[in-house]
C-alpha cells in the first residue's frame, strides 16, 4: 500500500501518483461492494477519508488525474468510438409555437381532440426549455446502466461513460424506485463555466467556441472522458421513456419523483390551468431569461394529467400534448455584400446573402438565406405583400437579420434611410449558374399560378444537381454511409478515373469491386485515404447493402418526401416492390393504385403527384434499377399491437362520432396498429359509422365492407 499516511504537501510525484492509482481501484472496489452487492467493508466515513485523500492529492498534483479517478466518476478507459443504443421509446422532438394566438390554438385543440371538458379543467405544465442536448439515461434496478443522445429520435450514441462524469447526475437511485427507469432530460453549459471556457481557450491561443449549446454536446461527445468531467456540464431532469411502473400520474408528479431521487429539477416550472396564466408564466420568464446561468430558447407546455397525455397520443413526429413556445429571434443589423445562388438536388436555385459578419445570438452570422425570386422583391408565396413597398433586398443594402435557435438566418427587412444610391434591383438568373441550362418557375396546372421556386431544367446533366442528390443520398437519415461526407462525394464525382468516379447512386456500391480490378488509381495512394481509411470505407459501404425500406425510399430523393412521408409510404406498402409496381400502375393518375396513394393519411395530391412522376421518368428508372442489383431494401415492419384484431388492417370513420372526436378515434386505431384511410376502397376492412354518415357508408355497402356502430367499435379493439 502506498504511503497513504504521509502528508499530501510531503509527497514526491513519483508517491503522488502511485497512491492516484491505488485509491481509483480502492474506491471502485468498494463502490462495486456497496453498489452491485448491498455489501460494504468499510464505514461511510473511511469511505469519506478515501475519497478526500484523493481529491487533496489531485489538487495538489492535477497533471496526474486519471481517466479512472473517483473524483469525475469515470467508469471506464477513453472509449474508441460510440456505439449505438436504440431507445426502448422514441425520443420525439415538440411542434413549436411563436405567439399567444398560437398558444391558445394549441390549448383549443387539446380540448377539441378530448371532447366535452369544460374550459379550465385541464391542468398544464409550464417550464423553461433548455438549450442544450437531449439525454435518456436508464436505471436497472436503481443502477445507472446506459445513456444515449437523442440521435434520430429512435437511436443515440452511447456516451455512458462520458456522463457518469456529471456530478448532478447520480449513479445509484434510493431504495424503492421502479425496477426500469429512464430518465430524460438535458445536458448543458451554464453561461458563466462557457465564458470562463473561452478565456482559457484564448489565453492559450487556441480557438474559441460558438455558444454553450454546441459546446455542451462538443464536451459529451470527447473519446477522453476525462475532457467531458473538466467541462463542468449540468443536467435538467424532466420527462422519461420505459418505467416499469409509474411513481406518479400527473408530469407535476413525475418532476417532483425525480427531484426525490437526486435529479436536478428546474425551479421555474409551474402547473397553471388558465390560458392567460400560461402565457402570464411564458413572458415572467422571459424577462427572467437575461438573469439565468444557462440559456433557453422558449417555454415548453405540456398536458399535466398522464391518463390525457395517453388519450392525445403522438402525431407522426411530435406529441399532441406538448408544445414548445418559442422566443422571439434575435435580430441586428448588417450588409449584403453580394448575392450568391445556390442549387439543390431537385434543382431548385436559392439565392443566399453574403453578410458583413455581425453576431446575432452569440453566434457570427455571415450568410442568410433569400428564399427565392419573391421574397427578394418583398412578396410571400401567394404574391402578398410581405415588406413595405420599394423594400426589395439589393446588394449594398443594410439589412435586418433574423436568427432564432438554430434556425437558418434570414434577412428580414431593409433600412431604407441607409440604401446607397448606386444600388439596383437584384436580376434573378434566367439560367442554371452551374450548367447553363435554362431555369424556370413552373406553373400550376390547377390554379395557374406561378411556383415560388425556379428550378434548374438540367437534372442529372447540372453538377449540382448530381452531386447534392449524392450528398443526399448517404446523410444521415438516408443510408448513412461514413466515410462519404461532402468533400469526399465533390472528389468521387470529379474523378475522371473509371476506378474512381461516383456519378450516380449505384457507383458507390460498385467502387470497391472497380478498385480491386483496375491497373489505374488505387484510392489507398490518393492523399488523405490510405489503406486503414479505404478499408473502413468499404466496410461501411458494404454495411448498407440491406436498409430499412423508409430509409432507401427517403435517399431516392424524390421531391416532397421527406423522412415522415417516406416511413408513411413504407408502412402502407410493406415492401420496395410492391411501393414500385403500385407507382407503375398510377402512371395515368387514375384508377386503384393512384387512389390507394392519395388515400394515405398524410398524403396529398401534390405529393402523390411527385411520387408518381419520378417513377414515370426512364433515367431515376434506370438508376433504382441499377442500384436494386447492389442494395436489398428489408420490409417494413409493421406496427402490430399484441391481441389486436386490427393490427395491419384499414379503417375509415364516418358520420359524427358520439364517443369520441374524429382524431382521437384515429389515433387510437393507429396505436392498435391500422392503417386509417380517407375515403372507401375495396381495400378497407372496416367502416365505422356514426350519426349522419353518407356516401361513404353507401361505398362500403355496395363493396360489401364490414360497417360498425361505434358501440360495435369499442367492443370489438377493448
Amino acid at each position: 500500500m502506498p504511503a497513504e499516511q504521509t502528508p499530501v504537501e510531503n509527497l514526491t510525484e513519483e508517491q503522488a501518483a502511485a497512491e492516484l492509482a491505488y485509491l481509483a481501484a480502492e474506491i471502485a472496489r468498494n463502490d462495486e461492494l456497496y453498489h452491485g452487492h448491498d455489501a460494504p467493508q468499510i464505514s461511510d466515513a473511511d469511505y469519506d477519508g478515501l475519497k478526500r485523500r484523493n481529491d487533496a492529492i489531485e489538487k495538489r498534483f492535477p497533471q496526474l488525474i486519471r481517466a479512472d479517478s473517483p473524483s469525475i466518476r469515470v467508469g471506464a478507459a477513453p472509449l474508441p468510438t460510440f456505439a449505438a443504443i436504440t431507445h426502448s421509446r422514441p425520443m420525439l422532438s415538440l411542434d413549436n409555437t411563436f405567439s399567444d394566438d398560437d398558444v391558445r390554438d394549441f390549448v383549443s385543440s387539446v380540448y377539441r381532440f378530448l371532447g366535452q371538458l369544460p374550459d379550465g379543467s385541464i391542468a398544464f405544465t409550464a417550464e423553461p426549455k433548455i438549450d442544450g442536448l437531449s439525454m435518456s439515461i436508464r436505471y436497472e434496478n436503481g443502477r445507472l446502466v446506459n445513456a444515449a443522445t437523442r440521435g434520430d429520435g429512435t437511436t443515440g450514441e452511447n456516451v455512458t461513460e462520458n456522463i457518469k462524469t456529471i456530478k448532478e447526475i447520480p449513479n445509484r437511485l434510493p431504495a424503492g424506485v421502479p425496477d426500469v427507469v429512464e430518465v430524460r432530460g438535458e445536458v448543458y453549459m451554464t453561461k458563466s463555466d462557457f465564458l470562463a471556457l473561452n478565456e482559457k481557450m484564448a489565453a492559450e491561443g487556441k480557438q474559441t467556441y460558438v455558444n454553450p449549446r454546441n459546446t455542451a454536446a462538443g464536451s459529451l461527445r470527447q473519446l477522453d472522458a476525462k475532457v467531458t468531467a473538466s467541462r463542468n456540464l449540468k443536467f435538467f431532469a424532466y420527462a422519461w421513456g420505459e418505467m416499469s411502473e409509474m411513481p406518479a400520474d400527473t408530469q407535476m408528479g413525475m418532476v417532483e419523483k425525480f427531484r426525490e431521487w437526486g435529479f436536478p429539477v428546474n425551479p421555474l416550472m409551474k402547473r397553471l390551468h388558465a390560458v392567460e396564466d400560461i402565457i402570464a408564466h411564458y413572458k415572467d420568464i422571459g424577462l427572467k431569461r437575461p438573469d439565468l446561468d444557462y440559456e433557453i430558447d422558449g417555454v415548453v407546455y405540456k398536458v399535466d394529467r398522464l391518463d390525457l397525455q395517453a388519450r392525445l397520443g403522438f402525431r407522426s413526429r411530435s406529441p399532441r400534448w406538448a408544445t414548445a413556445h418559442k422566443f422571439p429571434a434575435e435580430q441586428a443589423f448588417t450588409h449584403v455584400e453580394r448575392i450568391d445562388i445556390q442549387v439543390g438536388r431537385t434543382g431548385a436555385l436559392t439565392p443566399v446573402a453574403r453578410l458583413t459578419p455581425v453576431t446575432v445570438g452569440g453566434v457570427v452570422v455571415t450568410n442568410a438565406t433569400l428564399h427565392n425570386e419573391d421574397y427578394i422583391k418583398g412578396l410571400g408565396n401567394s404574391g402578398e405583400p410581405i415588406r413595405e413597398p420599394d423594400h426589395d433586398i439589393r446588394v449594398g443594402d443594410t439589412v435586418i437579420v433574423q436568427r432564432a435557435g438554430d434556425v437558418i438566418p434570414q434577412v428580414l427587412d431593409v433600412v431604407m434611410e441607409k440604401r446607397p444610391p448606386e444600388a439596383v434591383p437584384y436580376e434573378f438568373p434566367k439560367k442554371c449558374p452551374v450548367c447553363d441550362s435554362h431555369a424556370v418557375r413552373e406553373r400550376n396546372e390547377k390554379t395557374g399560378k406561378l411556383d415560388s421556386v425556379t428550378r434548374c431544367t438540367g437534372g442529372f446533366v447540372c453538377r449540382a444537381q448530381a452531386t447534392e442528390h449524392l450528398k443526399h443520398f448517404v446523410s444521415r437519415n438516408a443510408f448513412d454511409i461514413e466515410g462519404l461526407g461532402s468533400k469526399q462525394i465533390d472528389f468521387f464525382f470529379e474523378a475522371e478515373d473509371d476506378a474512381l468516379k461516383i456519378r450516380t447512386a449505384p457507383d458507390i456500391f460498385t467502387l470497391k469491386r472497380r478498385q480491386e480490378g483496375s491497373t489505374l488509381t488505387k484510392l489507398e495512394n490518393i492523399e488523405g485515404f490510405g489503406k486503414v481509411s479505404v478499408k473502413k470505407l468499404f466496410d461501411a459501404i458494404d454495411e448498407r447493402r440491406e436498409i430499412a425500406l423508409h430509409r432507401f425510399i427517403y435517399a431516392l430523393g424524390i421531391r416532397h418526401v421527406g423522412e415522415t412521408t417516406a416511413k408513411l409510404l413504407a408502412r402502407a406498402y410493406g415492401t420496395y416492390e410492391a411501393f414500385a409496381k403500385a407507382m407503375d400502375d398510377a402512371t395515368e393518375f387514375s384508377g386503384d393504385a393512384w387512389d390507394d396513394l392519395n388515400n394515405i393519411e398524410g398524403i396529398g395530391e401534390v405529393m402523390a403527384r411527385a411520387i408518381v412522376e419520378f417513377f414515370k421518368e426512364p433515367r431515376n428508372v434506370e438508376v433504382i434499377t441499377r442500384l436494386r442489383e447492389e442494395v436489398t431494401p428489408q420490409a417494413a415492419e409493421q406496427p402490430v399491437a399484441s391481441n389486436s384484431p386490427i393490427a395491419g388492417k384499414t379503417v375509415v370513420f364516418t358520420g359524427s362520432l358520439e364517443k369520441f372526436t374524429r382524431d382521437e378515434a384515429k389515433a387510437r386505431a393507429e396505436s392498435l396498429g391500422a392503417k386509417v384511410a380517407g375515403s372507401v376502397s375495396k381495400k378497407t376492412d372496416y367502416v365505422v359509422a356514426g350519426p349522419g354518415a353518407g356516401s361513404k357508408l353507401d361505398k362500403a355497402r355496395e363493396l360489401g365492407v364490414q360497417v360498425m356502430d361505434e358501440d360495435e367499435w369499442l367492443a370489438f379493439i377493448a
